[in-house]
C-alpha cells in the first residue's frame, strides 16, 4: 500500500462498536471484494470492501472476518482468514500478509489461512443461533454484479438452514457515520492531498489546455503524495460541459472565457475527499460569472452554518432550497411568479440547482450514515450547492467537506483550499 500504516487500535475500536450491537449468540461475517475481470487475462485494480477494511484494516483480496462475541473459545471471538502466500505468489504478485502481519494490521490475535475457513466456520456455527450478513443497503446502490459476499450468503443459507439471519447494514450505517479521530485525520490527509492538486492546477490552467491534461496534473500530484489516485471518477468540465452533472469524458479543449467546473479529489488509505471548484480558464471572472459564483458561495456559506448537531437532513435541504431561491431571484434567473406558481414537489429553484446539497463522506464518497435521525457530532458531510445555466454555457458548483461539531459551526477539512474568487484570480495570475 502507498499509505502509511494505520494504528490497529482504530479497527479494535470499530469492532467493539459493531459487536456491542449484536444479538445474543450471534456471529457476523465480512468478505473482501473480488478482483473483477475486464477480459482475457486483464483485471481491474483491486479495491477492498470498505466494511471489512473498517473492521479489520485488512487491505487484501480473499480475506474473511468473523466476529463472534460469545464464542466458547476466546480465540474465536475475533477471527481473520487470509490467503496463504508462497514463493510463487510472492514472485508473480508480491508478498501477501503473513499471520503476524495480519495481526499487526488488524489487532486480531487469531489468524487462519483461508483454506481453513470451512472447517473453523462449521465448528463455531454450531454454537451460534444467528448470522449477520453484510448486504448492501446504501440508499444510492444499484449493484448488478454478484459479489463475493453474495456468494457466501447463498452458500451459508444452504449449508445452515436452521440458523436465523440478521443484517449488518443497519449497525454499519449507524457506527460508520460517526467518525473516530483517527478517521478524521485520514480524511484530512486526503483533503490536504487534494489541496496540492488544486494549487497545481491553478498554475497550469490557461486557454487551450485540454480537460484530460488537467486530469493528468491532478493524478500526478495525488499519486506522488501517497494516494492511489482519484476518490471517484473525476469531472473536469469546461464551458457548457459543466451542465452535465456527471460529465466524465474530460476530452474537450478549454476555451478562452470558459469556466471550468472540477469535481475531483484524492483518496488516502481508502478514505475519500470530495472537492468541487470552478475557475476561469483565463484567470479572470467576467462580471456575470463573478455574480453567479458569489451567489453559489453565499449559499454554501449559509448551508454550512446549518450543519450542526441536531439538524435533520431533509429539513436542512428544504432550508437550503429557500436560500438558493433568494439568490436566483437576485440573479434574475427566477421571478416572483415562478416561485408563487411552483410545484411544491419540484420547487422553482430546481431548474438551476437540481441535486442535493450534502451527503455523508468517509470510506465511501457517498458514505454510510444515518439520514432520518438528527445529525450528530463527528459525522462528516459535503456541502456542494451549484447553479447551472445551459443557456449561458456555464455551470458553477463549490464543495467542501466538513465535520459536524456539538455546539459550534462545523470544522472545514478543506479550509486551506482556495475558494474566494479574488484568491483564485490572484493565484492564477501570479
Amino acid at each position: 500500500m502507498k499509505y502509511h500504516s494505520i494504528d490497529s487500535q482504530l479497527f479494535v475500536k470499530n469492532r467493539k462498536k459493531f459487536m456491542s450491537h449484536m444479538r445474543p449468540k450471534s456471529l457476523a461475517v465480512f468478505n473482501s471484494n473480488d478482483i473483477y475481470p475486464i477480459s482475457a487475462d486483464s483485471t481491474m485494480p483491486f479495491e477492498q470492501h470498505r466494511d471489512i477494511f473498517y473492521l479489520s484494516g485488512a487491505d487484501q483480496e480473499e480475506t474473511i472476518l468473523v466476529l463472534f462475541p460469545e464464542a466458547s473459545e476466546k480465540k474465536h471471538r475475533e477471527v481473520l482468514f487470509v490467503r496463504e502466500t508462497n514463493e510463487h505468489i510472492a514472485v508473480w504478485e508480491g508478498a501477501k500478509l503473513t499471520k503476524a502481519q495480519a495481526t499487526k494490521v488488524s489487532g486480531i490475535e487469531t489468524i487462519y489461512w483461508l483454506s481453513d475457513f470451512e472447517r473453523i466456520f462449521f465448528d463455531i456455527m454450531t454454537e451460534a443461533d444467528t448470522v449477520y450478513f453484510n448486504t448492501n443497503e446504501h440508499y444510492r446502490q444499484a449493484v448488478e454484479t454478484q459479489t463475493r459476499e453474495d456468494r457466501f450468503i447463498q452458500k451459508c443459507k444452504q449449508d445452515f438452514p436452521a440458523h436465523t439471519w440478521a443484517k449488518s447494514n443497519p449497525i454499519l450505517q449507524e457506527i460508520r457515520g460517526l467518525k473516530e479521530p483517527e478517521e478524521i485525520a485520514l480524511m484530512q490527509q486526503a483533503c490536504d492531498i487534494t489541496e496540492k492538486g488544486f494549487r497545481r492546477i491553478l498554475e497550469f490552467t490557461k486557454p487551450g489546455v485540454w480537460e484530460f491534461e488537467m486530469e493528468a496534473e491532478y493524478l500526478h500530484e495525488f499519486v506522488r503524495n501517497r494516494s492511489k489516485g482519484f476518490a471517484y471518477t473525476p469531472i473536469i468540465a469546461s464551458g457548457n460541459n459543466a451542465n452535465v452533472l456527471h460529465y466524465i469524458e474530460n476530452n474537450q479543449q478549454v476555451k478562452n472565457g470558459d469556466l471550468i467546473l472540477m469535481d475531483v479529489a484524492a483518496e488516502y488509505a481508502n478514505y475519500s475527499s470530495d472537492m468541487t471548484r470552478t475557475i476561469p480558464a483565463n484567470g479572470k471572472f467576467t462580471e456575470r460569472q463573478r455574480s453567479i459564483y458569489d451567489a453559489v458561495l453565499r449559499v454554501k456559506q449559509e448551508a454550512t452554518k446549518m450543519l450542526v448537531s441536531g439538524t435533520l437532513w431533509a429539513e436542512y435541504h428544504k432550508e437550503v432550497g429557500k436560500i438558493m431561491t433568494s439568490e436566483l431571484l437576485g440573479l434574475g434567473l427566477l421571478d416572483k411568479v415562478d416561485v408563487q406558481n411552483e410545484d411544491k414537489n419540484k420547487p422553482a429553484y430546481k431548474k438551476y440547482f437540481m441535486h442535493g446539497t450534502s451527503h455523508h463522506i468517509g470510506l465511501d464518497t457517498h458514505d454510510y450514515g444515518a439520514l432520518k435521525t438528527p445529525m450528530k457530532a463527528n459525522m462528516v458531510f459535503t456541502v456542494e450547492p451549484g447553479i447551472y445555466i445551459p443557456e449561458e454555457g456555464m455551470g458553477i458548483r463549490l464543495e467542501d467537506n466538513v465535520v459536524i461539531q456539538e455546539t459550534r459551526e462545523p470544522f472545514n477539512l478543506m479550509r486551506n483550499i482556495p475558494l474566494e474568487a479574488d484568491e483564485i484570480e490572484t493565484l492564477m495570475n501570479a
